[in-house]
């Protein structure tokens, strides 16, 4: 029994999934998306009411039991959640629980997957994130999708006459916890507040020998062809790291971090993604300088995309960090065509950091944010207390250029007249 407001570590949750392992079907489904929270199936399943977006059995079932729960207490409930850090590494935990036959599913279509029943199986299905950065979409409507995906899936499954656990997860919660480790503490916890871990996941390092020569970090990680194929490759990248870095090169001057990937999607064999960065020294500042130059694009070994790059340096000393980098105008860093196969392909990286030089202890230096100094918000208040002082300025001019008459009437004297020329 677990106490309102317990968060699940990592060797409770091992523990937790023994169940699924001991049975005899050893089928396992993972459906894993960016962001999830329990409260997202209590908020969601209430507020909207007719358009609930969990509709598929399984989710149902878990819906029900949270009604059931909620139900039976006469007050308010936090209920237990999961550690971010344990779902973070849970795709490793379950491989090292048994010898599965690990498949990533890239296709939403299982009807032609084969599945032998016989020995361990697990199927990694990779759900749509709530923030593409290519399209807005809410979150009711990322979940309902999802929720069809979950859905179509289980019933292929079932229909093939085959025995499976699914797990229904995300890489980092989309609400943030209250961490009640003593019910006792909990009316004081809910004054407070906690900012999300820096890091969802531990960034992509590229090492030779004992040293790490290139640490890449981002929260979102897409590319869409042609306007219409999309290609999440963040969890590929950073949680299940099914990507090839063989042939990335390190040295003083010069660093390439090379991004393989096989099949990302139907209809692309292969892709690979190029970072060419610079270290030199510019007698300006008087100091080295670590430059993305471009970023490059090859698919199938054949169409090569070459992107030039602004506004993505920083002192050699330090990693280089940016909220949004990409081929949109909006963003701050862009990554700009330089050839007509480049404008096929839309970019989109969110919470970019990187460093590919000096790089001590195995994480990133002090980082050199994209974002200028005057930001719009500076901009418009500078601007906007100009105009005031100008304003008040005018007005005193104008009061102090007021005069007052130097000769009056007496009333009980002659009329004073005072001449034109004055």
């Amino acid at each position: 029994a677990m106490h309102e407001g317990h968060v699940v570590s990592a060797q409770e949750l091992t523990r937790l999934l023994q169940s699924p392992f001991t049975q005899n079907s050893r089928n396992l489904v993972l459906f894993l998306q960016d962001r999830l929270s329990v409260d997202d199936f209590t908020y969601l399943s209430e507020s909207y009411g007719n358009k609930n977006p969990f509709q598929n059995q399984v989710n149902k079932l878990f819906i029900n039991l949270l009604q059931e729960i909620l139900q039976s207490f006469p007050s308010s409930l936090v209920l237990p959640a999961v550690d971010c850090e344990a779902t973070r590494h849970l795709l490793n935990v379950l491989q090292e629980s048994g010898d599965w036959k690990l498949t990533n599913v890239t296709s939403l279509n299982v009807s032609q997957l084969e599945v032998n029943a016989s020995e361990g199986n697990l199927l990694v299905f990779q759900l749509q994130p709530f923030d593409s950065g290519l399209k807005e979409i809410s979150t009711l409507e990322a979940i309902t999708e999802n929720d069809k995906i979950i859905g179509g899936v289980t019933m292929d499954l079932q229909e093939q006459g085959i025995n499976f656990s699914v797990i229904y997860t995300a890489v980092r919660p989309s609400r943030i916890s209250r961490r009640t480790d003593v019910v006792a503490e909990l009316r004081r916890q809910l004054m407070a507040t906690e900012d999300e871990d820096g890091l969802s996941y531990p960034p992509l390092n590229m090492t030779t020998g004992n040293h790490t020569c290139i640490l890449f970090y981002a929260s979102n990680f897409s590319l869409k062809a042609n306007g219409s194929v999309f290609i999440d490759l963040t969890n590929a990248t950073f949680v299940t790291q099914n990507v090839d870095i063989s042939d990335s090169e390190c040295s003083d001057s010069n660093t390439t971090l090379s991004l393989k990937y096989t099949k990302p999607v139907n209809g692309i064999d292969s892709l690979q993604i190029r970072f060419l960065m610079t270290n030199k020294f510019y007698e300006g500042s008087a100091r080295q300088w670590s430059t993305l130059d471009s970023v490059e694009i090859i698919q199938d070994g054949e169409k090569f995309a070459k992107f030039n790059v602004s506004v993505i340096s920083a002192p050699a000393e330090y990693s280089f960090h940016c909220q949004l980098v990409g081929t949109s105008n909006l963003y701050p860093a862009r990554l700009v065509p330089a050839n007509n196969e480049a404008k096929n392909w839309d970019v989109f990286i969110s919470r970019l950091q990187i460093q590919g030089f000096n790089i001590e202890n195995n994480q990133f230096s002090y980082a050199s944010d994209c974002t200028g100094f005057f930001t719009p918000g500076i901009w418009m208040g500078l601007v906007t207390s100009v105009i005031l002082l100008w304003i008040l300025t005018y007005g005193i001019h104008m009061i102090m250029q007021l005069t007052t008459n130097s000769r009056f009437d007496d009333p009980k004297g002659p009329a004073l007249s005072v001449p034109q020329t004055e």
